[in-house]
C-alpha cells in the first residue's frame, strides 16, 4: 500500500479550503498535515475535507493564530501528544495512521533577533526544539514515527538562497541549525525530501510574499519537513529511492500561501 504523506503551511485554511481541495484532487495525499490553520476547532471546514476524501480529522485550533490539523483518508488512532510549547499555543497535533505515529508541528518562527537573552521569541523557539528533542530521545528509533510540519529552520546551506547572508538571519542561524541537527540525531531521523534531491541541489518550500515573481528572485528557504525514523526506512526506500517532492507549482496559484506543500511516499 502506498501511503502519501503531505505537510503544508496553508496560512489560513478557511481562505484556502478550495486550494486544498484542488491539491488533494491532483496529488491524492493520504495524510495531510496542515499548519497555521488560524481557526478554532469548530471553525475548521470539516465538510470540505469529507468531500475531498479526507474525512478523519485531528485538530488543535486557536483563535486567529497558529493552529495545526491532520486530515486523513484512513482512520486516525490516538497517539501521545508531544506538547512542548511553553506558551500554550496550538502548535502540535498527533495521531496514528496505518500503524505510523505522526506528529505535526508548527514551530515558533523566532522573531527577528537571533539572541536568546534579548528576544523571548527566539528563546521560545530553541526551547521548543530542546523539549521536543528530549521527548523524542526517549523513543525507540525502530518504531515507525514521522515528524512533519513547518519546523521553521532551513537546516543546510543548500536549503537557503544564500548561506552566508542567511546565517545571520533567524531561520538559518548556527543555533537553529544545531537545534535541528540535534532533533534529527535524537532518533536518527531520515530527511525524505532531501534524500530525494541530494545536496548540493537547492531546495526550498517557502518564498516571501514580497517578491513579485518568486521564481525569478528564487530567494527561498526550506522550512517544511518530513522526517521519519529508521523504522520507516524500508518503506521509504522500497522502490529503490525516496519519493518526495516540493510542489512549488502550488506557490504560483492565485492568492497562495507563502509555503508550498511537500509530499513523501511510503510503501507499506
Amino acid at each position: 500500500m502506498r501511503l502519501r504523506l503531505c505537510t503544508w503551511n496553508v496560512n489560513s485554511i478557511r481562505l484556502r479550503a478550495a486550494q486544498a481541495a484542488k491539491f488533494v484532487a491532483e496529488q491524492a495525499p493520504d495524510v495531510l498535515c496542515l499548519q497555521e490553520i488560524k481557526c478554532r476547532e469548530g471553525e475548521f471546514p470539516a465538510e470540505a475535507f469529507v468531500e475531498m476524501g479526507l474525512p478523519h480529522l485531528r485538530i488543535a485550533g486557536q483563535k486567529g493564530w497558529h493552529g495545526v490539523a491532520i486530515a486523513s483518508r484512513l482512520p486516525i488512532e490516538d497517539a501521545p501528544r508531544l506538547d512542548v510549547c511553553r506558551e500554550g499555543h496550538a502548535r502540535c497535533v498527533s495521531g496514528k495512521v496505518a500503524g505510523i505515529e505522526i506528529h505535526n508541528f508548527y514551530v515558533p518562527a523566532g522573531g527577528d533577533l537571533p539572541d536568546r537573552a534579548a528576544n523571548p521569541k527566539f528563546d521560545h523557539k530553541l526551547d521548543f526544539y530542546e523539549k521536543l528533542t528530549a521527548e523524542l530521545s526517549a523513543r525507540d528509533p525502530a518504531a515507525p514515527l514521522a515528524v512533519m510540519g513547518d519546523l521553521n529552520v532551513a537546516p543546510g546551506e543548500h536549503d537557503v538562497w544564500n548561506h552566508k547572508f542567511m546565517s545571520k538571519v533567524v531561520s538559518h542561524t548556527p543555533a537553529e541549525v544545531a537545534a535541528f541537527a540535534a532533533l534529527k540525531a535524537s532518533l536518527g531521523f531520515i530527511d525524505l525530501p532531501r534524500e530525494s534531491r541530494p545536496e548540493p541541489e537547492k531546495m526550498f518550500s517557502w518564498w516571501s510574499y514580497r517578491a513579485l515573481d518568486f521564481r525569478a528572485s528564487n530567494r527561498g528557504l526550506r522550512l517544511d519537513h518530513i522526517l521519519v525514523t529508521p523504522g520507516l526506512k524500508e518503506a521509504a526506500f522500497r522502490l529503490g529511492c525516496a519519493a518526495a517532492r516540493v510542489h512549488d507549482d502550488v506557490r504560483a496559484w492565485e492568492r497562495p500561501s507563502d509555503h508550498a506543500p511537500v509530499t513523501a511516499d511510503l510503501v507499506l
